[in-house]
Order: structure tokens, then sequence, then C-alpha cells
């Protein structure tokens, strides 16, 4: 079972019109720090009734006393960002240990980050990270207007501010500037999004011509289907290491018929975005639907949530 902490609120601050951050620090003054974690990792945090959600940690990377996270406003949610935006100083919460399915790649001549809304909070880690080592990189900036635009202050302040460029502005708008941003990339430049459904589409049509390998992406939401995806198929799970075999119908999920066995898994939004379920795979075919896993990685790894087999077998490394 993955490492929980009791923290308290330290600081809460309205970021813009929508959106909270919130300083989380340890609640024993004596406990030490807090584990270090890379640029674009996330959190969960144990929101009440409304389940463990995942946040990301939007501050300078390392050992800290104190996370960072922000959160948008959505009524319409499942009352995650609710319960968050109803905290307040000296309120204590759960979370977990980091973890991180969007790491920048090493020795990249140049990193792109683009923004959409929200989707600027691991991104932000990401930018303190390549000021402090002295990388190049720029950071584009999306939102609808400047009441929208979390962090401005930060952003404005930065010591790499002239990296920075913002677009507050309409959908035929912002799809040019993420145009003009992506025209022929330096070779070896790496590409990271992370923003609403709409924004992400318009960054996927732009980056069409860029290779797979050097486009990073995470979705706050699960990615809709492109098509209407086949009817889903029995098929054979075995587990390599206990020779376990299972059958998993076509109404029933990999992960379903897994914990109905006594398969511990561990597991968290259930939804393929945050990457815990993520486990390697041996033999067979999947067929993936999660948000959390890039190209390279679905050629070894399923998120377990939402994963079948195209093959008749598929064989995990559990």
């Amino acid at each position: 079972m993955d490492t929980t902490f009791e923290v308290h609120v330290a600081a809460v601050r309205q970021e813009c019109t929508d959106v909270r951050s919130f300083e989380l620090a340890l609640a024993d003054a004596d406990a030490g720090a807090l584990p270090s974690f890379e640029p674009g990792a996330h959190i969960d945090v144990y929101a009440g009734d409304a389940g463990i959600r995942q946040y990301s940690l939007c501050d300078a990377p390392g050992a800290s006393r104190r996370y960072r996270i922000a959160v948008k406003r959505e009524d319409a949610g499942r009352g995650g960002s609710r319960w968050m935006h109803g905290l307040r100083e000296g309120d204590v919460v759960r979370i977990g240990s980091p973890r991180n399915n969007f790491r920048l790649a090493a020795s990249a001549p140049h990193h792109v980050l683009l923004a959409g809304g929200i989707g600027l909070t691991p991104l932000l880690s990401m930018a303190e990270y390549l000021g402090l080592r002295g990388e190049t990189f720029t950071l584009g900036c999306f939102a609808r207007s400047a009441a929208h635009l979390a962090f401005a202050d930060r952003l404005r302040t930065a010591p790499w501010a002239d990296r920075v460029r913002l677009h507050l502005d309409t959908t035929v708008e912002a799809q040019r500037a993420i145009e003009s941003l992506l025209r022929l990339p330096l070779p070896g430049t790496q590409l990271y999004a992370c923003g609403p459904a709409g924004f992400m589409d318009a960054v996927t049509r732009a980056a069409s011509d860029w290779p797979a390998e050097s486009i990073h992406t995470e979705h706050f939401t699960p990615r809709a289907a492109v098509s209407s995806p086949p009817a889903p198929q029995a098929f054979e799970v075995e587990l390599a290491r206990s020779g376990l075999r299972l059958s998993v119908p076509a109404e029933r999920s990999l992960l379903s018929i897994l914990v109905d066995a006594g398969v511990s898994v561990p597991t968290s939004c259930e939804q393929g975005l945050c990457g815990t379920c993520v486990t390697r795979f041996l033999s067979g075919d999947p067929e993936h639907g999660d948000s959390c896993l890039g190209a390279a990685e679905r050629r070894t790894h399923v998120a377990l949530c939402c994963a079948r087999s195209r093959s008749a077998l598929l064989v995990l490394d559990l």
C-alpha cells in the first residue's frame, strides 16, 4: 500500500476566478520533510466523500516540508474540486506520495510546454525546474481571459518570464497560436501538453508531423474515443508469477476479475488517468483504454482499470 501523510492546509490563495492554490505542510512538525518529487508529479488527495483525487504539484521539485497544488472548481464535476474549495487554513487532510506519469525527457535541446487553463499546474513545476538548470524552453499559457489565468503574478515575475507566451483569446486565435509555437521544431525538441479536451485536440492536430516519441501529454479527463470502439471480447489473463489464469468475460472489466480473485491491485481514479494501476505485461496484444500511458509505454505496460485484450491470452507481470 502507498505511503500516506497527514498534512494541514498552511495557506489558501485565490489564483484566478475559479482556481485556488493550497499549500500543504506536514501536520507533525517533527516528522521531517515530505518526499522529494520530479517535475510533472502529482499526489493523491483523500477528498472525503468525493473519494481520492489527483492534483499536480506546481512548485520547483525537491524535498520540502510543503507541497503546493492548485484546483479549478468544477461545479458539474464529481465533487472533488468542490470539497477542495471548501478547505480552510488549518484543516487537516491525508495525501499520498508523489507519482509521475508525465516526466521531462532527459538531454533535450529544447522543451515546449503548452498549458490550457488549469493544465498549467504540472508545467509550472517543469518550468521552475528547467529555469533553475538553465535549460532552454518555451511555456505557452492559454486561458479564456486574464481573469481565468492562474498564477499570473508568478508567470510575470519568474526569472524565466521571458520564456512565457501568454494567449488570452478565442478558440480560433488559440489554434493559430498553437500552430505557430509548434511549427518546424528543432531536432530533438520535446513537447509537453496538458489541458482540457478541446485544447489537447488542438495540440494533437498542430503536432501531427512531430515524432510520436517527442510528444508527452497529461489529461485531466479521459480521452473520448475518436470512433466507436469494437464490441468487447472475452479473453484470458495469466499472472506470470503465480501461474493463476482467469477468464475475463465480455461484460466484465479486467480489474473487477482480478479483484474478485483476491489479487491485490493498487487503484485510485479507475478512469485511466492517474497511473496507479499501471502494470507490465509480458505477452499478448492489449487493448488500451487509458489516458496516462505514452506510445512507448504502451508497448510494455497496461492500465488495469481500463485495459482489455485483442489476443486470446494476456500475460501480466503479477
